[in-house]
């Protein structure tokens, strides 16, 4: 499968390496990468074993035989990155957030639309199988309507004074970073696993340190369209924490619990009592099966979910249509959600979530069936 798919990594950091990882393991082929300085690019692909065949990003650009861009540069960057990529006819996976305003990421969906490309955003917790297994179950009926939806996300990287990267600066990281860097996973997960959409919201953000121009903590109280309450506290400041991506949705039959840090197992409540599911390929859903690639018993995690992310991805470019990949238009609902939760910390007030109702209208659709 996508042997003939060449794509390069532009951004080469912690995540830059995840990409490239996970591109040979969707069977494309890693053309090359390009970091910061010429140099550093030359070390990188010694270290990666690719051609050091790209001294920037231009000559990424002009190489017609490259398919597919990855970008996991900082944030400031996604945008004209982004539009060039698209401009030069390359189909893009773009790092989160896609852009650092709602009218940029809007700009890019519909260029990629226009182009027929593909513009693919990382949510790659969508990936857990037992995500898909608890999806899968809410679109059959077995939780009931929603009473409930509450959650966190919580780090612990920022707990120290002087720790610090470009995250934090806002002309590079935006002006969001705890909520738009993880509180936006947490938002994309939910609202695709429960279906839902928050319309409005009221949030508080904190910041531990004055040195710091960007929020540490958010409190969120949220609403959907239906009226369900949901709560979610985003923090990079607490301790012990690493990625603690935790959700429960609690519905009149039945509640579902995922850790994104145990993701072997869920929780499933009942009024008569409770169980532990195991990831089983198996047993469960068809989805869960798909995405399941150890046996029952050998762990998997966060790089099987970007792999399978990666091997969703280039299945689009090659005209397929796999289920759940993030695309664009996720990216802009994530943008969004960051400007009404920065728009309610400043006005203290209610503040809806704009934007068009197409996933709404997908959703109707997912209970219909």
């Amino acid at each position: 499968m996508s042997g003939s798919l060449r794509a390069v990594v532009i951004g080469t950091g912690m995540i830059g390496a995840v990409h490239a990882a996970a591109i040979r393991s969707a069977g494309g082929i890693l053309a090359g990468a390009v970091a910061s300085t010429p140099e550093r690019s030359a070390q990188v692909a010694k270290e990666w074993d690719v051609p050091a065949r790209y001294p920037d990003f231009d000559a990424v650009l002009a190489d017609e035989s490259v398919t597919v861009v990855h970008l996991c540069t900082p944030n400031a960057l996604h945008v004209p990155q982004a539009e060039a990529a698209l401009r030069a006819g390359k189909h893009v996976i773009c790092e989160k957030p896609l852009a650092t305003s709602a009218a940029d990421a809007e700009r890019l969906t519909q260029l990629a639309e226009r182009a027929g490309l593909l513009l693919a955003v990382p949510f790659v917790y969508r990936y857990h199988p037992l995500v898909r297994e608890i999806r899968d179950r809410r679109l059959r009926g077995e939780f009931g309507a929603w009473q409930l939806i509450h959650g966190s996300y919580l780090q612990d990287w920022l707990l120290a004074e002087d720790a610090t990267s470009w995250r934090v600066d806002p002309a590079e990281g935006g002006p969001s970073r705890a909520f738009a860097d993880i509180g936006s996973h947490w938002c994309d997960l939910v609202e695709w696993v429960a279906g839902v959409r928050f319309t409005e919201l009221t949030a508080r953000i904190g910041t531990t340190f004055a040195n710091r121009p960007t929020e540490d903590v958010a409190a969120v109280l949220l609403r959907t369209e239906d009226g369900v309450l949901g709560t979610l506290t985003v923090s990079q400041v607490s301790a012990g924490r690493k990625n603690r991506l935790w959700f429960e949705l609690d519905g009149a039959d039945g509640s579902a619990v995922f850790d994104q840090e145990n993701p072997e197992t869920a929780w499933l409540g009942a009024q008569d009592g409770a169980r532990i599911l195991v990831r089983d390929p198996q047993h469960g859903s068809s989805e869960q099966r798909r995405l399941s690639r150890l046996p029952a018993g050998h762990a998997q995690g966060y790089a099987d979910c970007f792999n399978s992310f990666v091997t969703d991805a280039y299945t689009a470019i090659e005209g397929g249509a796999p289920e759940g990949l993030p695309t664009g238009a996720d990216g802009l609902r994530s943008a969004r959600l960051v400007e009404a939760v920065l728009r309610s910390a400043d006005s203290f007030a209610w503040t809806g979530v704009s934007g068009p109702r197409d996933q709404e209208t997908l959703i109707s659709q997912e209970t219909l069936t």
